[in-house]
């Protein structure tokens, strides 16, 4: 299944159990017995909940490309039909089924892409989101039998981007419970029946997807989503951390980033009490210990009491928020995409001898007054769509820019070597180096589609230090 919320730029919503689909696209009038070309397979995200191939416009960015290249998207099985790990699950091999999709359709590039001009020795993953925690994964996974790709773009997202559970943990036991009674199987009373499975197989995929996206919504406040990834021993067999901290996984070229204000979408806008901030918190991490929060509180100073803090903000109550949004949204973002991201960036970069480059940006652009540049916003620019392009000669310049970096990772492996196209002559970005923490900053100081004139900044490379801060 592969639901996704209504989208006005994406047309009517679709969704069908028959979704294991590929596309492929490849430059008009290209001969397929010349050079094969660079490979960009995009990977949708969503949250392992939602999302489709059709978010992203692989075309757009392809047709844009000074460079050819041929581009790839997919689907995979998402929700309760992509994530129903549990020990049940577990004991009949049936774990992680959304992630071995992508590992299917990886492996029918390596067998196929050559036949439509592209060269199954230079491909790159990219996707957002949960789509890069996904391609976290494959990062980490150090069993995989044979090479899939060679380089990875991740926007906002990274292999630490959420807590790994065991299907046999006390949240996804929760969830799976909380399934089953919405649907006719819902009498088995212990969860490691195997009849449970053969009572579901029997029912609709409609009955099994509603279910599925009722416990997603109630889970959603909470920000520990159900239906996904899991330790499974295959191809999430380590920790995160751990895994990083193993030195062993997939050594290949990242270009990697996070906008401003990750947490926009996910907190609650009227929170407005002091111990809303606490309230929240303490419902995400439940483990956290009191001396742990009260040092999570002087991390982000509450603007209720400390009038220097960065998080109070006059304007929020005109703008319908409460005084604690920005001090929710900053705390949330950081943990779950920002500090992520920059991890990925110094681990990644920081073995002897060297690992490949590790390419970091920072999304700036304001989208509106209160949310500033969310999560997801920089999908549009990179691949060059008209609805963001025609704003103005700033937002063309913006999105060319980042598309042309992009481009020029998928076919050259390092963003600043194409030299072609309308902004061939952009910043020169240069990789992340411990100690030096170069970042592309994209869009800063721009937020003429939050009503103001400001135009901002391009792109411009950095030692950008409001990430060391933060």
């Amino acid at each position: 299944m592969v639901p996704f919320l209504e989208d006005p730029l994406l047309g009517p919503d679709a969704e069908s159990e028959d979704c294991l689909t590929i596309n492929v696209f490849r430059p008009h009038g290209h001969d397929t017995s010349r050079a094969k070309l660079p490979v960009a397979v995009l990977i949708p995200g969503g949250a392992f909940n939602r999302g489709a191939a059709r978010m992203h416009n692989t075309y757009t960015m392809l047709a844009h490309s000074p460079e050819p290249f041929v581009a790839v998207s997919m689907q995979y099985r998402i929700g309760v039909f992509g994530g129903l790990n549990t020990e049940l699950t577990e004991k009949e091999g049936l774990l992680n089924l959304g992630l071995r999709d992508i590992y299917a359709a990886l492996e029918w590039v390596q067998e196929n892409v050559a036949d439509f001009g592209g060269d199954p020795d230079d491909v790159t993953v990219m996707g957002l989101s949960a789509a890069a925690h996904g391609i976290g994964r494959l990062i980490m996974d150090v069993k995989q039998p044979k090479k899939l790709f060679h380089k990875a773009i991740m926007d906002s997202g990274a292999h630490t981007a959420r807590t790994i559970h065991s299907p046999s943990s006390v949240l996804n036991t929760q969830h799976f419970r909380d399934f089953l009674d919405l649907t006719p199987c819902g009498h088995y009373k212990d969860l490691r029946d195997p009849d449970i499975l053969g009572c579901l197989r029997a029912l609709s995929s409609e009955t099994v997807d509603r279910a599925g996206k009722d416990v997603f919504v109630r889970s959603e406040p909470s920000v520990r989503w159900a239906w996904q990834p899991v330790l499974d021993g295959h191809i999430i067999s380590r920790r995160p951390l751990d895994a990083w901290k193993s030195g062993n996984w997939n050594k290949v070229p990242m270009l990697i980033g996070s906008t401003h204000n990750e947490g926009a979408n996910y907190v609650p806008k009227t929170a407005n009490a002091s111990a809303d901030f606490i309230d929240f918190f303490s419902m995400l991490l439940p483990h956290l210990t009191k001396s742990e929060l009260a040092e999570l509180e002087t991390l982000y100073p509450d603007p209720a009491t400390d009038l220097t803090s960065p998080y109070a903000d006059q304007m929020l109550p005109k703008l319908g928020a409460g005084a604690q949004y920005r001090r929710i949204e900053a705390a949330y973002g950081h943990y779950a995409y920002t500090c992520p991201v920059r991890q990925t960036a110094i681990w990644g970069s920081s073995n002897s001898p060297p690992d490949p480059p590790v390419f970091l940006y920072h999304w700036a652009l304001n989208r509106t007054a209160l949310l500033g540049a969310v999560h997801g916003d920089q999908m549009r620019y990179q691949t060059y769509n008209s609805e963001v392009r025609g704003i103005s000669a700033a937002q063309d310049e913006v999105s060319g820019k980042f598309h042309a970096y992009c481009v020029s990772f998928i076919t050259k492996g390092d963003p600043s070597a194409l030299k072609k196209g309308k902004f061939a002559a952009r910043e020169e970005w240069t990789p992340w180096k411990d100690g030096r923490p170069s970042t592309m900053v994209l869009g800063e100081g721009n937020d003429e589609r939050a009503g103001g004139a400001g135009k901002g900044t391009a792109a411009q490379m950095q030692n950008y230090r409001w990430g060391e801060e933060q």
